[in-house]
C-alpha cells in the first residue's frame, strides 16, 4: 500500500507595539489589540505577573484592574491576578506551570481566551509555555519590562523552562498572539538590568549590522547615563533584525544552526555553572567576549576589531570574566561541555557563530579546544 501524504502550511502572524503607560485608562492600545482579533463579545483574560514587577510598581494590579472595568465591554478579567517569581528561578521547576495551568481551567480560560504575561524575560518563557500547552494552545500576550524581554526574548516565538540542569530542555515554538513593549516599565529597572540587555544588541549588531555596533559604539555615554530615547531606539532596531530574521528560512530551528544565538553556547552554561547568580545579559557579554577572542586566535578578525569589541562590553560596564569559565572537573573545563550540550539542544552537527568581521558572522562546524581554552585564559586578564 503506498503512503498516504499530508502537507499543509500554517500561517503565523504577530505585532509588536511600542506604546508608554499600556494601563493608563486613557491608552487603549491594549483594549484595541484584543478588540482586533475578530471574534465579539467579552474576552476572558488571565494576567500573570512578574514579582520583581510588582514590587516595583507598586500601583500596577490596581490600574490593571482599573483599566479592565473601563474597558469591561472587551475585557473580562478572570480571578485573581497571578503573581510569579521573577528570574530565571522561575523556570527551574515546574511550579509556576502548574500554578497557570491551575488557573486556566479554574477561571475556565479557553483556546479563545487570554494568558496576558508582564514581566522579564523568564517570566515570559515560562508563562509562554503554560499557555502553549493549556488546550493545546491559549491566545498568549507578551508585554516584556526589561530591556532584554523586549529587544530580544520577548519579541520572538520561543517558550520554555529549565530541566534537569540544562536551560530551556522543555519548550515550544508558540508565537504570541500581540507583543506590547511598555517604555515605562524600563524606568523602574536596576542598573544590572538595564545594562544587560544591552549585550543582546550587541551580539545581532556583531553578526548583522555595522553600522547598528557603530551606533552602540558611539551611545555608550547616553546609555550609561540611562538617556531613554537612546535607549527605546536601541531596543526598536534589535527589536527588528530580531523579528527579521525569526520570518526568515529556520524560525522554528528545525535545522542545526542559530545564528542569532552568537556568544550563547558559553552563556548557557555559564548561568548553569554560577546557578544563574548572573544575568542572562551578562552571561551573554562574556560569550560575546570568548568568541570574539577566538575568532582573533582563529585568524577570522583582526585585532582591532577583537579590541573594539572587548572595549565596548567593557565601557558599557560588563565583567568579562567569572570565575566560573576556569571551573575544571577531571581537569576538563566544565564550561567546555556546553559546546556538547548546545549542539544537543538542536541535533544535528556542532554549529557555532563566529565572527568574520564586525556585521558578519561565520559558522563553524568545529572548535579547537586549545584555542578556546586560551581564549578563557585570555579573558581572565582583561
Amino acid at each position: 500500500m503506498l503512503p498516504i501524504e499530508q502537507s499543509f502550511t500554517v500561517k503565523f502572524q504577530y505585532k509588536t507595539y511600542f506604546t508608554q503607560g499600556i494601563f493608563i485608562p486613557e491608552n487603549s492600545l491594549f483594549r484595541d489589540v484584543i478588540a482586533a482579533d475578530g471574534n465579539e463579545g467579552r474576552r476572558k483574560i488571565l494576567v500573570v505577573i512578574d514579582s520583581g514587577v510588582v514590587e516595583t510598581n507598586p500601583l500596577l494590579i490596581s490600574q490593571i484592574r482599573q483599566y479592565a472595568h473601563q474597558h469591561q465591554e472587551i475585557l473580562d478579567l478572570r480571578g485573581e491576578i497571578l503573581v510569579v517569581q521573577g528570574g530565571e528561578a522561575v523556570k527551574n521547576d515546574e511550579i509556576g506551570v502548574q500554578k497557570i495551568l491551575q488557573a486556566v481551567n479554574d477561571d475556565a480560560i479557553c483556546r479563545h481566551s487570554y494568558v496576558v504575561a508582564i514581566g522579564g524575560g523568564a517570566v515570559l518563557d515560562m508563562v509562554g509555555f503554560a499557555a502553549a500547552i493549556a488546550h493545546r494552545g491559549v491566545r498568549h500576550i507578551r508585554i516584556p519590562t526589561t530591556v532584554l524581554a523586549q529587544n530580544d526574548s520577548g519579541v520572538g516565538v520561543k517558550n520554555s523552562i529549565n530541566t534537569f540542569g540544562k536551560k530551556n530542555f522543555t519548550g515550544t515554538f508558540k508565537p504570541p498572539q500581540a507583543v506590547i513593549n511598555d517604555a515605562d516599565f524600563l524606568l523602574t529597572l536596576s542598573v544590572r538590568d538595564w545594562r544587560s540587555g544591552i549585550s543582546e544588541a550587541i551580539k545581532v549588531a556583531l553578526i548583522k549590522d555595522k553600522t547598528f555596533f557603530d551606533q552602540i559604539v558611539a551611545d555608550v555615554p547616553l546609555l550609561n547615563a540611562r538617556d531613554r530615547l537612546t535607549m527605546d531606539r536601541l531596543i526598536y532596531r534589535c527589536a527588528e533584525m530580531h523579528i527579521r530574521h525569526i520570518a526568515g528560512a529556520d524560525p522554528f530551528e528545525m535545522g542545526s544552526s542559530r545564528p542569532l544565538d552568537f556568544g550563547h553556547w558559553s552563556a548557557h552554561k555559564l548561568e548553569q555553572l554560577t546557578h544563574h547568580q548572573i544575568r542572562h545579559g551578562e552571561a551573554v557579554a562574556i560569550g560575546i567576549a570568548l568568541d570574539t577572542t577566538y575568532s582573533f586566535f582563529m585568524d577570522l578578525i583582526t585585532e582591532n576589531e577583537c579590541t573594539q569589541v572587548i572595549n565596548l562590553l567593557k565601557n558599557l560596564g560588563f565583567d568579562l570574566y567569572h570565575p566560573a569559565l576556569s571551573a575544571k572537573e577531571n581537569d576538563e573545563y566544565l564550561i567546555i561541555r556546553g559546546l556538547q550540550e548546545f549542539r544537543e539542544h538542536l541535533g544535528g552537527k556542532l554549529t557555532i557563530m563566529l565572527l568574520e568581521k564586525i556585521g558578519k558572522g561565520v559558522e563553524a562546524n568545529q572548535i579547537d579546544k586549545s584555542i578556546m581554552i586560551k581564549s578563557i585564559e585570555s579573558l581572565a586578564l582583561v
